[in-house]
């Protein structure tokens, strides 16, 4: 007979592998999924998920419902009862069938003697869950976000944090990419439509559509052809301001997982493109998507700091700098990075970001056009980064995107619209 698996044991280990031992979901998730059979791994991401972006809220109630933190060997027990709580809450799994797998859980993390603790206080919060969601919702764990980074965003957006922060915790928007060389964006909607499914196109970004619903991509039609590509439209809009053009030399830095460099070719496919990031283990992503599109760009490992060990004296037309960034604005495609991420980081953020803007700037061309872009949502990585950099370099002048005095294009997450993102336009004089 085969042993069984409990789902919610499983969650439980991967939210305690990222909030306690600071690992990303992206890399804890997959070989957990592995453990489990097909038609459960969407519920393995849905609650693992879910429970990271809802954190605050479920950490308030185990509080209020425990007198003492369950801690060490028992860790796991807490994440586990936020997990029970998380599916009460938020999915519709009848409260009998979470309760009767949440406290099996307990056995399966080899914790028999604590079934009778995880019943009594998921039991406890059953009776009493209107009660504390309501006093939840005037607390501070309402936003769901931790005290330093809130703290950041009210100081940068006065008016518009609190939209921010609503939208970082929804369910992202599924946005694609129809590739050009393959026909249109109206063509392929067309074709959508003729599986009754609907998108919608993007008023500035001209490959962009997002669905209604979420399909998986052997849904799309023409993705194994390479019609389409899963991509936010906020993403897309670095090609939009980096225009560019046939016989070009470009250069796409801090390039994984790749989904720009492919969209620089399908925007110029007799360019010359070198893709360079330092992570190797992310450029086996660059090679797998440019596959998949049947593409060919010269792809390097390098660190974004010392051009001249991976492109000696060569120049380039246009220079894309996809900067490493606090990933602030795709926080509801990621919610572990509200967790990952320390206050510290952003100053030694902008350190690097800066370091590499100095050093790639003199790779550029005359003439030449850098697109400098983040997907953060905070000024320090963005727009007084660029009006720092503006003013070390005479030689670089601002086009297309804000002015001097306010120097780039912010996109903030909004729910029918692209991720938090930012851009520069740089020409070089």
């Amino acid at each position: 007979m085969k042993k069984h698996i409990n789902l919610r044991s499983i969650a439980a280990q991967a939210i305690e592998q990222v909030v306690e031992q600071g690992q990303s979901l992206s890399n804890v998730l997959p070989p957990l999924q592995q453990k489990v059979p097909d038609r459960d791994k969407a519920l393995l991401q849905e609650l693992s998920f879910g429970v990271l972006r809802t954190l605050p809220q479920l950490e308030w109630l185990v509080n209020q419902l425990m007198s003492r933190q369950m801690t060490g060997k028992q860790r796991s027990l807490h994440y586990l009862i936020m997990v029970g709580f998380y599916q009460l809450i938020y999915t519709r799994i009848p409260p009998h069938a979470a309760l009767a797998e949440t406290v099996e859980g307990a056995v399966a993390l080899k914790k028999m003697q604590f079934k009778g603790l995880v019943n009594g206080v998921l039991r406890n919060f059953q009776r009493r869950q209107e009660e504390l969601l309501s006093q939840a919702a005037q607390n501070e764990c309402r936003w769901m976000f931790p005290d330093w980074l809130l703290t950041r965003l009210r100081k940068a957006y006065p008016q518009q944090w609190q939209s921010i922060v609503e939208a970082s915790n929804q369910r992202p928007p599924m946005w694609l990419r129809v590739n050009r060389q393959h026909g249109s964006r109206d063509e392929w909607l067309t074709r959508l439509q003729e599986q009754e499914a609907e998108g919608h196109t993007h008023s500035h970004y001209p490959d962009a559509v997002r669905l209604d619903s979420p399909l998986p991509v052997h849904a799309l039609p023409g993705f194994e052809q390479g019609d389409v590509t899963v991509q936010d439209a906020s993403a897309q809009g670095c090609i939009t301001y980096l225009d560019p053009q046939d016989g070009e030399s470009i250069l796409d830095l801090c390039a994984a997982p790749g989904g720009k460099t492919t969209h620089i070719i399908e925007a110029a496919p007799k360019a010359s493109v070198l893709a360079v990031d330092v992570d190797t283990q992310r450029l086996k992503r660059v090679h797998e998507n440019l596959d998949r599109l049947g593409m060919n760009a010269e792809v390097k490992a390098g660190d974004g700091r010392y051009p001249e060990q991976w492109c000696g004296d060569r120049l380039f037309d246009r220079i894309l700098l996809d900067a490493p960034c606090s990933a602030t604005g795709v926080i509801r495609r990621h919610p572990d990075i509200k967790w990952l991420r320390r206050d510290r980081d952003i100053g030694e953020l902008a350190q690097l970001q800066s370091e590499i803007l100095d050093a790639i700037w003199p790779r550029l061309k005359s003439g030449g056009t850098l697109v400098y872009a983040t997907c953060s949502v905070l000024p320090e990585e963005n727009k007084e980064q660029i009006s720092a950099f503006l003013k070390r370099h005479l030689d670089a002048k601002l086009v297309d995107t804000g002015t001097p005095d306010s120097p780039g294009i912010q996109n903030l997450p909004a729910p029918e619209e692209g991720d938090g993102f930012y851009y520069a336009k740089i020409i070089k004089d």
